[in-house]
Order: structure tokens, then C-alpha cells, then sequence
């Protein structure tokens, strides 16, 4: 069955989240980066019509930073959204005194004002990078904990559900950016494929056929941790965030056309 309006409906699609539906990472060649905007121009392939799209994400927001400011944005968007896709907590993970419970509480408070305005509300998991990350054990563990919490969340109260920190096949180092930590183009494409299946009944994600990552040298880890490592220990000991001065991207609608139609979808 469809989660998303009916093709006589307007589809008005706007992402909350973190960097994750920020898009991060995706430098691909595409009018609508990251899985959102890919999840918003395969909507309007397989709708066969055009979307409305916005993306209020802003990387380095933890969870309540996103409901707090940025669904109220979502909501007060005019003409406002029949969908929204929430996905949130990655960066809860990397700080002391997580708590799922909690973290489940405001996304309830949260569904209910989504649900009281009639609009549609489907939820992702944050994509797992800790196979090559430092720490890498205890994230994968609040990871789990937190891809359980929504997936019985989820099936409480009929949404949509993407759980891409347990997806077999986005733990590999081929579907991930320089900095291990966000996703690459096949990453992104690979969620937007998996959402529009789950939102929109969308075809099935097929597995992805990507070449074996190379192994890296000594050399290369040292950059690694000089370049990415380093700078992300010097945010949290000073309590800055990569988010701080940032405005959303996509911070009003823009109009999808299906890649189809003559040409990517675009802005018109």
C-alpha cells in the first residue's frame, strides 16, 4: 500500500535530519544531492509528476536540535508538506549519557504534531559508519539499540521505516566518503532507492554491484586521522559543532520534474 498521496494529490516532500539527509558526502553529478533529493527525484519518476521539494537538514544537529527547530520550519512551510522524512540521533551517539529512551520520547511528541496536521511521517535510521571508525564497537552498539527503538516505534504507529544502520550491504568502505563518517554517491543513491521502496512502493533496492575498496596504506591512515580525526576531537573539546553558522540548502520548495521528462529533475 502507498504511504504517500495519491497521484492526483500534491507531493510536497521536505527532510529533516543531520548531515546524513543534509547529503554529505554525495558529490555527485546530480541536480538534487544526497538521498533526500534522490529520494524526491525517483518520487517524481515513479509518480510519473512533479514533487515539491525541501531539505531543512543541517549537519552537526543532535536529535533535539532537529525536532526542535527544524520540524517546526517543516510545519510551518507554506504550502505545507504531505510527507516528511526524519532521521536523526547519529551525532546523540558520539556524546555521553545517550539514552534511547529519551531520544524515543521527543520523537513521539514529535509524530503526534506531525500526525495531528495530517501529514505523513516516515522515519530512517542513521547509516552505521563504525566498521573503520574509532570507537567504532560503541557505535555500532547504540546504533542497534536505536534501529530496534524505531523499528518497534515504527510498527506502533504504521510508518514508513528505512533502517539503514542495518542494511548488509552499506557497512562497506565502497558505499563511503574520504572521511568514513558520511556517506558517497552509491551511499546516498543506495538509501534513496531504499526509501522510495518503503515510502512510495517503490521497486525493490537491488543489490548493489560496486568493485572491492582498495586496502589503504600506513601512509594513507595517518592522513586520514590528521585530516578528519583530529579536527572532529578539536569541535567536541572546544563544543563546537561543523553545523554552527549554517542555514538550511534547500530551505524552501523547489519543483522535481521526472529525470525522465527531458532531462534530471531540476528546479523550475
Amino acid at each position: 500500500m502507498s504511504t504517500v498521496p495519491a497521484r492526483t494529490d500534491p507531493v510536497r516532500y521536505v527532510a529533516i535530519g543531520d548531515s546524513f539527509s543534509e547529503g554529505v558526502g554525495d558529490d555527485g553529478d546530480v541536480p538534487f544531492p544526497g538521498w533526500a533529493g534522490r529520494l524526491a527525484v525517483g518520487l517524481a519518476d515513479h509518480l510519473s509528476g512533479p514533487v515539491s521539494y525541501a531539505n531543512l537538514a543541517i549537519r552537526g544537529r543532535l536529535l533535539a536540535g532537529v525536532l526542535d527547530g527544524q520540524l517546526d520550519a517543516a510545519l510551518a512551510l507554506d504550502p505545507a508538506p504531505t510527507l516528511i522524512t526524519f532521521c536523526g540521533g547519529g551525532n546523540d551517539m558520539l556524546r555521553p549519557g545517550y539514552d534511547v529512551d529519551v531520544l524515543l520520547g521527543r520523537l513521539a511528541e514529535a509524530a503526534d504534531a506531525v500526525a495531528a496536521r495530517g501529514i505523513r511521517l516516515a522515519l530512517l535510521s542513521p547509516a552505521d559508519p563504525s566498521a573503520r571508525l574509532p570507537l567504532g564497537r560503541l557505535i555500532n552498539a547504540r546504533g542497534d539499540a536505536w534501529a530496534e527503538a524505531l523499528t518497534g516505534f515504527s510498527r506502533e504507529r504504521g510508518l514508513p521505516f528505512v533502517d539503514v544502520s542495518r542494511d548488509p550491504h552499506l557497512g562497506r568502505a565502497e558505499f563511503w566518503s574520504e572521511d568514513r563518517l558520511h556517506m558517497n554517491p552509491l551511499g546516498h543513491q543506495r538509501v534513496a532507492d531504499l526509501a522510495l521502496h518503503a515510502i512510495a512502493d517503490g521497486p525493490e533496492a537491488a543489490v548493489p554491484r560496486v568493485p572491492d575498496a582498495t586496502k589503504t596504506s600506513v601512509g594513507e591512515e595517518l592522513r586520514y586521522y590528521r585530516d578528519h580525526v583530529v579536527p572532529w576531537v578539536r569541535r567536541r573539546v572546544t563544543g563546537r559543532s561543523s553545523g554552527d553558522g549554517r542555514v538550511a540548502g534547500q530551505g524552501d520548495w523547489a519543483t522535481v520534474v521526472p529525470s525522465r521528462s527531458g532531462g534530471p529533475g531540476r528546479l523550475t
